[in-house]
């Protein structure tokens, strides 16, 4: 059995969740101590609250003055409620808490159906109950249990660096998922941004939202997670980092942040990205070319499908890189930009080649590493030569956003000079023509 013990100061809090989630039909009221019980298995929480109250004597000073206990058995075990009541009760009374007025609820919302009890840490006389040693105390009264009533030992699962991350199961122990998941996800990966932080989430149905606000006067500061589907659409209530351990919450992943500005090293992720890119077809192609080399890509899309960001995820080094750190190529604008042309293109019917301006033919401009443009842009699919891939001017249509830091302004009209199956090397030709006439002339005095 794993017994797990949470102090705070919001009674409120621990008694509306419980209380909830066992009127929903996820759970039972089992017993109490101290505290009205009907014996219905619901919860007045109103009532409890105000039960709980008087017993907080007014000359208390403790700041947490309650407990939150989370007993949970193997789950090859199938306890009975009453088996439930009098494990809950056992605890209660060799962890010292036997006159302390406490609840105890039966949680079904998973299959490993366990407990949880809500309890004062304040006596009568004001003192709080002392919880020096309560880690090894509270090990200890779990042997002792399971050896009693014959359960099968049951750990806290330890996180180790081979353990693979999973996506999140629906059927399963979300809290549990969602915290195991965070906490992996920090240990192992490197990224600097909230944004960065929430692309690797993504990829195993987690997201984090950063929550700022002011309650009863005092300013609060720090971050939500959801469970998700594969659509991203929340899929459970969401948990506080508070609920999920110090590991989650704001300051530990700010800390994170700059730690990470020392390690990482941008340029295997760079390399292969480049590489990648060079040798890619379109989105799709890129994407499972990045695949190949053990990399994630994380789109995020306007409504009407631009794209405005882009994180790539190096399982190798273990970096999260918005595109935008990697170089101006491989930000949101650019490869939207290279993209839309690339998908554009391969829409296109093959346009006559024929000139409606009479000029004499002329050989078609040279590209940087000696190819012709026309050559670049011959393909019915909007290929690029991988060789040049980097080279072109790239087309920016959106302002700077602070956010991401994936958006680059690039000049408008570059787009003109962009190979394609329109490209027409004549008319491309005629119009520098006209352009150098126009230079020649006088140019009026002032």
């Amino acid at each position: 059995m794993v017994a797990k013990i949470s102090i705070g100061n919001s009674l409120y809090g621990a008694l509306t969740y419980n209380g909830e989630k066992i009127n929903k039909e996820k759970g039972r009221l089992l017993d109490t101590n101290k505290i009205y019980n009907d014996g219905s298995g619901t919860v007045n929480i109103h009532r409890a609250y105000e039960d709980f109250m008087r017993w907080i004597p007014t000359s208390s000073r403790t700041e947490r003055p309650m407990m939150h206990i989370s007993l949970n058995p193997h789950p090859d075990d199938h306890l009975s409620d009453t088996d439930f009541t009098r494990l809950a009760h056992e605890y209660m009374e060799k962890m010292g808490f036997a006159e302390m007025p406490y609840m105890i609820y039966k949680h079904e919302d998973i299959d490993r159906h366990h407990v949880h009890i809500v309890a004062l840490r304040v006596g009568t006389d004001g003192r709080c109950i002392t919880d020096r040693n309560n880690f090894y105390k509270n090990k200890k009264v779990c042997r002792e249990l399971e050896q009693k009533y014959g359960l099968k030992v049951a750990e806290r699962e330890k996180i180790t660096p081979d353990m693979p991350i999973r996506k999140i199961d629906p059927e399963g122990d979300i809290k549990r998922q969602v915290a195991n998941t965070v906490k992996m996800v920090g240990m192992r990966y490197k990224f600097q941004t909230i944004g960065e932080y929430n692309a690797v989430l993504s990829l195993f149905n987690v997201r984090c939202d950063v929550a700022d606000g002011r309650v009863n006067g005092r300013e609060y500061h720090g971050l939500v997670y959801f469970a998700t589907d594969a659509d991203g659409n929340t899929i459970a209530t969401p948990f506080k980092a508070s609920r999920l351990g110090k590991f989650a919450g704001r300051d530990a992943i700010e800390g994170r942040f700059e730690r990470a500005k020392d390690k990482i090293d941008i340029a295997p992720t760079k390399r292969k990205v480049a590489d990648a890119l060079a040798q890619s077809g379109g989105k799709d192609d890129f994407v499972e070319k990045l695949r190949e080399r053990n990399i994630d890509v994380v789109f995020r899309y306007t409504d009407e499908g631009r794209i405005y960001g882009v994180t790539f995820v190096d399982h190798d080094t273990m970096s999260v890189l918005n595109g935008s750190r990697l170089g101006k190529d491989y930000s949101a604008n650019a490869l939207n930009a290279r993209f839309s042309q690339g998908q554009q293109a391969s829409t296109q019917q093959p346009a006559p080649q024929q000139s409606h301006v009479p000029v004499q033919p002329s050989a078609p401009a040279s590209a940087p590493n000696g190819n012709t443009t026309q050559g670049q842009g011959s393909s019915a699919s909007g290929t690029s030569n991988p060789s040049s891939a980097t080279q072109q001017p790239q087309q920016g249509s959106g302002a700077n956003n602070g956010n991401s830091g994936d958006f680059d302004l690039s000049l408008p009209g570059l787009d003109l000079f962009q190979p394609g199956q329109s490209f027409n090397p004549d008319e491309e030709e005629f119009r520098r023509r006209k352009q150098r006439k126009k230079k020649k002339g006088h140019r009026p005095k002032f």
